[in-house]
């Protein structure tokens, strides 16, 4: 299972990269895109969406079922990848790279340190099994 060290984690299998003090990128483990499977749907909240931690910010329909992603942090959706709602399959091929969600200007900084480790997530996801 690929966990890159550079990234913070959820419980839930989302990803957090920090690009600035203020504004992070987010999108679904390695982890969660293998438990999918074949990803054939991405909707994602629109440009200007207010969203909470722990609240979907996303849809992602495999051929198996459709499966809500939480918003790792607080704040406004600034960015969104059009890429992967036209080819959703990027998701399951490139989940760190070209397969990214949202980009969310944070409101809250202080949420980050509620998020996990590489080693931490590591742990967390192995108990799954």
């Amino acid at each position: 299972m690929n966990i890159p060290d550079e990234l913070l984690y959820t419980k839930t299998h989302e990803w957090v990269k920090k690009i600035s003090s203020k504004e992070v990128t987010m999108g679904i483990t390695d982890y969660a895109q293998q438990q999918l499977k074949d990803i054939v749907f991405v909707e994602l909240s629109p440009i200007g969406k207010e969203l909470k931690a722990g609240v979907p910010c996303a849809v992602v329909e495999s051929v198996k079922a459709a499966y809500d992603i939480y918003s790792p942090i607080s704040g406004k959706v600034t960015k969104v990848n059009q890429k992967i709602q036209e080819k959703p399959q990027v998701v399951n091929e490139e989940p760190y790279g070209e397969g990214w969600f949202l980009q969310i200007e944070i409101s809250n900084p202080n949420e980050l340190s509620s998020l996990l480790s590489s080693d931490q997530y590591r742990v967390a996801s192995e108990s799954e099994h």
